[in-house]
């Protein structure tokens, strides 16, 4: 199995909805962004498989070592690899790629964030940043891109906390911003025993407005002259901003389970996006 292979085969088993943006696009791009995404996956597997502060800590330092080598030419790892083979084409920052690693780091030492501008620096680095390498790889003409690939970042990571806030609350994490549960009178005990009420829903729809504004905000900069390039980009937004409906829909119920779209619905959202942008 060559580096591509690896990072293909990476993609296609998370199950992610990334996974489906990335469909409709070049082989040279395709094979890039995948890469980019087996990188994310990788240093996120170590936060989330690894239940020793001290050994995960250890391999996200390996792995920065590995970025450094990337970008000196000797990679040791199959998405190292791929990535120095992507570097020769796009051209994506050193320090954007080990910003990634210190949002994933902060997994390990902070499981609760006072407000929302705390946990924005969370959001910006896990996913802003690799908002801003995609868009890189998708190009773009204006600069403007930049700013709707940073907003559209942090409209998917709020979207992936809205989800995941029962999943993360039994690895002990909870996202929501203290003053936000304080606002709205819901103590972090009642989300890590999965108690459901209206003040709870009531959180939940501040959390799914503040999402909407962001992807509103984002889709609002990106600018005409780039919104073929991005249309991946635009795909996400889709397909998440679907998903978030059906959260509300639901009525918030996300202590409990994770509610998600079938792979067909995906694909129906993904293709009817590109044809349209």
């Amino acid at each position: 199995m060559n580096p591509h292979d690896y990072c293909q085969d990476k993609a296609a088993k998370s199950g992610s909805s990334f996974y489906y943006s990335f469909l409709f696009l070049p082989p040279e791009r395709r094979e890039a962004i995948t890469a980019l995404y087996a990188f994310c996956r990788e240093v996120d597997d170590v936060v989330d498989e690894c239940h020793d502060l001290q050994l995960a800590q250890t391999k996200l330092e390996w792995w920065r070592g590995e970025v450094a080598r990337v970008y000196d030419g000797q990679p040791a790892h199959p998405v190292g690899l791929a990535l120095k083979d992507v570097l020769t084409r796009f051209d994506l920052p050193r320090e954007q790629l080990l910003e990634i690693i210190d949002g994933m780091e902060m997994d390990l030492t902070q499981t609760r964030y006072l407000d929302f501008k705390a946990l924005q620096l969370y959001c910006y680095r896990v996913a802003s940043v690799v908002g801003l390498l995609a868009a890189e790889i998708f190009g773009y003409k204006d600069r403007q891109t930049l700013k709707y690939a940073h907003d559209l970042g942090i409209a998917l990571q709020l979207t992936n906390i809205i989800r995941d806030v029962g999943e993360d609350a039994r690895r002990g994490r909870v996202y929501l911003p203290i003053e936000d549960l304080q606002r709205f009178n819901v103590r972090a005990s009642e989300i890590l025993e999965r108690q459901y009420s209206d003040n709870f829903r009531a959180l939940m729809a501040f959390q799914a407005e503040r999402a909407k504004k962001f992807y509103d905000q984002a889709l609002a900069e990106l600018p005409a002259v780039d919104r073929k390039a991005q249309r991946a980009g635009l795909v996400m937004a889709a397909i998440y901003r679907t998903l978030l409906d059906e959260i509300e829909r639901d009525g918030f119920l996300v202590l409990d389970r994770r509610t998600s779209l079938t792979p067909v619905r995906k694909l129906w959202i993904a293709g009817r996006t590109w044809v349209r942008a």
